[in-house]
């Protein structure tokens, strides 16, 4: 068995067929785990479910996060293949609009507060009876840097992620009794096709160039470096191992000591 070994682990992934979330499903699945993941994107759906690699290793579903009813029904097809689940990873999120408040409309707000956070009340919601009759396990929210720290032109990602912060403290106490630990991951600047939409979309607000704003972000972690997706499947992986069986409530920066959101 290798360090960190997932064997026989069976976890819950939102948003898991593309990004932090395939990232997250792949170190899992080498450390030995089984794999529910949803997406709301049905062609990387069908292409994970066409991988005979996959096969009893992967199970994924089609959901949008955002829908309550749909993310029952996922759960009630993960329980036709399994009663036991022993992680529970709140990856779902969006950027958001950039932008100074005043100017940024109402409707765009409230979708991400609606994606960023409630989508990982109605997965939870869900997951923690399932968890609870397994005697223990682990539930992982990600949030932000910008949930640790303010986050200029991006308020409702900011709002959404220090909910995030609230409510991993608050069922980290909850749940505490039934062995059940709750944690946060604040990744920094991620390399990836989120993080370019996002410095496109700065960049066109300012009216500068995105490799200005590239290297604005990279410089605001002492470590002057990107974050990868394969950080934040580590770090899920440990949290989930019982190498960390006396870690819960503790919102954990994977950001290379970011300073600064600006």
């Amino acid at each position: 068995m290798t360090y960190q070994s997932l064997k026989n682990k069976k976890i819950v992934i939102s948003a898991g067929a593309s990004g932090i979330g395939w990232a997250i499903t792949k170190v899992c699945i080498a450390r030995g785990a089984k794999v529910f993941l949803c997406d709301i994107n049905k062609k990387l759906i069908n292409k994970i479910k066409k991988k005979l690699k996959y096969k009893n290793k992967i199970f994924a579903y089609e959901c949008d996060a955002s829908n309550e009813n749909e993310v029952i029904d996922f759960f009630l097809k993960i329980l036709k293949k399994t009663k036991k689940i022993d992680a529970l990873i709140n990856n779902i999120g969006i950027a958001g609009p950039t932008g100074t408040l005043e100017k940024l409309d109402s409707e765009e707000w409230e979708r991400t507060i609606k994606v960023n956070v409630i989508s990982h009340f109605y997965f939870t919601k869900q997951a923690i009876p399932i968890i609870k009759k397994n005697r223990g396990g682990s539930i992982i929210n990600l949030s932000s840097g910008a949930g640790i720290m303010g986050f200029p032109l991006r308020s409702p990602y900011a709002a959404s992620k220090w909910a995030i912060v609230g409510l991993t403290k608050t069922l980290a106490m909850e749940l505490g009794k039934q062995k059940i630990r709750v944690n946060a991951i604040c990744p920094g600047t991620i390399k990836g096709n989120r993080m370019k939409r996002v410095v496109r979309d700065k960049a066109k607000f300012l009216k500068v160039s995105q490799k200005l704003i590239e290297k604005e972000f990279v410089s605001m972690a002492s470590m002057n470096s990107w974050i990868y997706e394969d950080d934040i499947g580590k770090m899920c992986s440990f949290l989930i191992s019982n190498d960390s069986e006396r870690i819960s409530g503790q919102i954990i920066g994977v950001d290379g000591n970011a300073t600064r959101l600006d």
